[in-house]
C-alpha cells in the first residue's frame, strides 16, 4: 500500500484528502509512516511522540466518516508540549512539572472532533519561556532547515514537525511571538489570531492574560481551515471571547501598509535580510498596495514592558507553586527570568497598566492612517552556537518585532518572504509580520493568500489549495554528486518540486574525494583553507517546506552546509565530516564528479 513517507512529504490538508478519496492513502496507512519517522529525532523537535497503536486509536474514530464530513479527517498535527493531550503527560519542557490530563485541551478537542489526528507533544523552550528553542533539557531544538540554526521557539518543535512534512499543521503558543519566530526560521505561515478566540483551557500558562493558541501551517488555505475549526468559546474558559466582526478582507491594492520608518528598524548586522525587507514592500508596492512610514516608537515602548514590567511576575503566577517548591529544577536562563518576578510589587503592576493604557491611547491613532502594519517577523536568525554564547540578548533581540502584540491585542500573522542569498545567515528563510486590529484575521490571511499566490476565493474551504508554484518560497541547494541530473538520487530532488536552475562551479576553496559508501557510491566536498580547486556543481531551486525532508535522508558522513559558488553567492549544499575523508580517494583534479565516473567507467563492459 502507498504510504506518506520522507519521499512523498506533501502532507497539506487538500493533498491529504485527494490521496484519501482516491484510495491511493488511508490514515492508518498514514500514521504507520509517521511513526517510522519520529522514532529518529535529530533535531530534537520531540518531547513524547505518538506510538503507531496510540494514534491508530484516533483514526478509528474515522470509520464510516470521510473527508467530506470532517474538514480535518486524517490530517496528523503536532501539539506543543505545554498544550494537554489526554493520558499524555504535559511537561512545558520540565521533567519534574510533568502531569498527566484525563482530558484534553479545548482546542485539540475542538480539532480532533473535526477528525484531526494528534501525532505527539512538541519540544519547546521551557514554560514557554523564549524565542529560541534552546532552553529545552530535552535538547536544544535544531532547526529543520539548517540543524546548526535555532528553531525559534518557544514553540520549537512545533514549527519543526510541519518544516519536515511529519504534521500537516501544529499547535504553539504566542504571548512575546513564540507562533511567529519559529515560523519565519523554516518558511512556515505563523498564524497568532485576536487573543482568547481560541481557547486556552488546559494550556499551561506562561501570561494568562496574553497567552494565544497559534497555528503553524505552509499554506493560508490550511491556516484558515484549522483556524476555523479551533476557534470557538469554551464554557470553562474565562478568557473566552467569541469572533467578533473585524475589518473588511481587501484585496492588496485596497489596502495601506504601515511600515517603521527606516531608523527605527533593527537587523542587528543582517543585511541581507534587511535587503529581503527592502524587497517585500517594493513587492507590495507593486501589487497596489499603498505605504505609509508611521512612528513605531509607540509599538516599540510598549514591548519593552514585557520584560521589563509586572508581566514577569504573570508568568511565576502561573506556575508558582511548582517554582517555589522545585526553582532549581528549573533551567538557569528560565528561572532567572521567572524568579525575576520577586522585583515587582502591586503597585508596579499598576503603574505597568496605566503605562500600557498611555501607550494604547498613543498607537490607536495610526490604525486611522492604515489598515495592516507590515515589519520583519525577526531581524537575524543566529546559530545554536552563538546562542547559547548569548542567550539573553540575543533572545532579546528575536522579540524586537513582536512583544508588543498581545499586549496591545492585536492579531499578526507570519508569512515567508525570501531567503537570503549572502550575508551572515545565506540559504535561511525570511519572513514579515502582518499585524491588524483585534478580529482582523480573516484580512490577514486573504493578504496572505494573495501574496502566496493562492487562489483567493477559495482560502478558507477545507478542499482549497492553488499555491502558484513561482510564488512559494524556495531555497538554493547545490549538489556535487549522486543528487546531479541524471544520477541515482536525483529523484529525492524532483520529487519535492525542486527545479534545475544552473550549472556552475564552487569558488576555488574545496576539494572533491571519492567516498567508500554504499550501497550508492558518493562524494565528499570539502573547503580547504588552500590549494582548493572549482568543483563542478548544479544549482537547484528547491521550496523552502520541502527541504527538511530532503536533509532527513541525508546520513553521515555528509551533511547540509553552505556551499561557496564560483560568483562568490552561496547555496546550501552537500559537506562532508573529515573523518570520512581517511581511505578515501582524492578526485579533485576531475573538477567533478561526472567527470570522475567518466574517466573511471569500464569500457567494453569490463569489470
Amino acid at each position: 500500500m502507498t504510504i506518506v513517507d520522507r519521499t512523498s512529504p506533501d502532507v497539506s490538508i487538500t493533498a491529504l484528502h485527494a490521496r484519501y478519496r482516491a484510495g491511493s492513502l488511508t490514515p492508518a496507512a498514514l500514521v504507520e509512516s509517521i511513526a517510522a519517522r519520529t522514532a529518529e529525532d535529530p533535531h530534537h523537535a520531540w518531547i513524547r511522540p505518538l506510538s503507531a497503536d496510540e494514534m491508530l486509536v484516533y483514526v478509528s474514530a474515522l470509520d464510516g466518516k470521510s473527508p467530506d464530513e470532517l474538514p480535518l479527517f486524517g490530517v496528523p498535527f503536532a501539539i506543543k508540549d505545554n498544550i494537554d493531550l489526554a493520558g499524555i503527560p504535559t511537561t512545558a519542557g520540565c521533567p519534574a512539572f510533568a502531569y498527566t490530563p484525563q482530558r484534553s485541551a479545548a482546542v485539540v478537542e475542538r480539532l480532533i472532533a473535526a477528525g484531526a489526528i494528534p501525532v505527539g507533544k512538541a519540544n519547546l523552550d521551557q514554560f514557554a519561556t523564549g524565542l529560541n528553542g534552546t532552553r529545552s533539557p530535552y535538547g536544544a531544538c535544531r532547526n529543520g532547515l539548517d540543524p546548526a540554526y535555532v528553531s525559534g521557539g518557544s514553540s520549537s518543535g512545533s514549527a519543526v514537525a510541519v518544516a519536515l512534512g511529519v504534521a500537516s499543521f501544529s499547535l504553539g503558543t504566542d504571548t512575546a511571538g513564540s507562533g511567529r519566530v519559529p515560523a519565519m526560521f523554516h518558511g512556515l505561515l505563523g498564524v497568532k489570531p485576536t487573543r482568547s478566540t481560541v481557547s486556552t483551557r488546559g494550556v499551561v500558562p506562561a501570561c494568562k492574560s496574553l497567552d494565544c493558541v497559534t497555528v503553524f501551517a505552509t499554506s493560508a488555505a490550511d491556516a484558515q481551515t484549522v483556524l476555523g475549526v479551533a476557534q470557538g468559546v469554551d464554557a470553562d474558559d474565562p478568557y473566552a471571547r467569541a469572533v467578533e466582526a473585524g475589518p473588511a478582507s481587501r484585496p492588496i491594492a485596497d489596502l495601506r501598509f504601515g511600515v517603521p520608518r527606516k531608523s527605527q528598524l533593527a537587523f542587528f548586522g543582517n543585511d541581507a535580510f534587511a535587503g529581503l525587507f527592502d524587497e517585500a514592500i517594493v513587492r507590495i508596492a507593486a501589487l497596489g498596495g499603498k505605504i505609509v512610514e508611521i512612528d513605531f516608537e509607540p509599538f516599540l515602548a510598549t514591548a519593552r514592558l514585557l520584560y521589563g514590567g509586572p508581566w514577569v511576575a504573570e508568568r511565576h503566577a502561573g506556575i508558582r507553586a511548582f517554582f517555589d517548591a522545585h526553582a532549581d529544577a528549573v533551567h538557569p536562563v528560565v528561572r532567572g527570568i521567572i524568579g525575576g518576578a520577586a522585583h515587582y510589587s502591586a503597585t508596579d503592576a499598576f503603574e505597568a497598566f496605566d503605562r500600557l493604557q498611555t501607550l494604547r491611547a498613543a498607537t490607536e491613532p495610526v490604525w486611522n492612517e492604515i489598515d495592516v502594519l507590515v515589519m520583519p517577523t525577526a531581524g537575524t536568525i543566529y546559530t545554536i552556537e552563538q546562542m547559547l554564547d548569548q542567550p539573553v540578548e540575543y533572545n532579546s533581540n528575536l522579540g524586537y518585532y513582536t512583544n508588543f502584540v498581545n499586549l496591545l491585542d492585536l492579531a499578526a500573522l507570519a508569512i515567508p518572504a525570501g531567503v537570503a542569498s549572502g550575508g551572515p545567515t545565506p540559504g535561511m528563510p525570511f519572513g514579515v509580520t502582518l499585524v491588524a486590529p483585534a478580529f482582523g484575521d480573516p484580512l490577514l490571511l486573504a493578504i496572505a493568500s494573495e501574496w502566496l499566490g493562492e487562489d483567493a476565493a477559495t482560502t478558507g474551504s477545507a478542499t482549497a489549495t492553488t499555491r502558484a508554484t513561482g510564488a512559494e518560497p524556495t531555497l538554493k541547494v547545490a549538489v556535487v554528486g549522486a543528487h546531479l541530473s541524471g544520477q541515482p538520487l536525483n529523484s529525492q530532488l524532483t520529487e519535492r518540486g525542486a527545479r534545475l536552475v544552473s550549472t556552475t562551479t564552487t569558488s576555488t576553496a574545496y576539494r572533491l574525494y571519492a567516498l567508500d559508501t554504499r550501497p550508492v557510491a558518493k562524494p565528499g566536498l570539502i573547503r580547504v583553507p588552500s590549494g582548493g580547486a572549482p568543483i563542478a556543481l548544479e544549482v537547484w531551486d528547491m521550496p523552502v517546506a520541502q527541504f527538511g525532508s530532503f536533509v532527513e535522508l541525508i546520513g553521515s558522513p555528509l551533511g547540509i552546509g553552505t556551499v561557496e559558488l564560483a560568483d562568490g553567492s552561496f547555496a546550501k549544499g552537500f559537506v562532508c565530516e573529515s573523518f570520512a575523508l581517511s581511505g578515501a580517494r582524492d578526485i579533485t583534479e576531475h573538477g567533478g564528479w561526472r567527470a570522475y565516473l567518466d574517466a573511471t567507467a569500464p569500457i567494453d563492459g569490463g569489470v
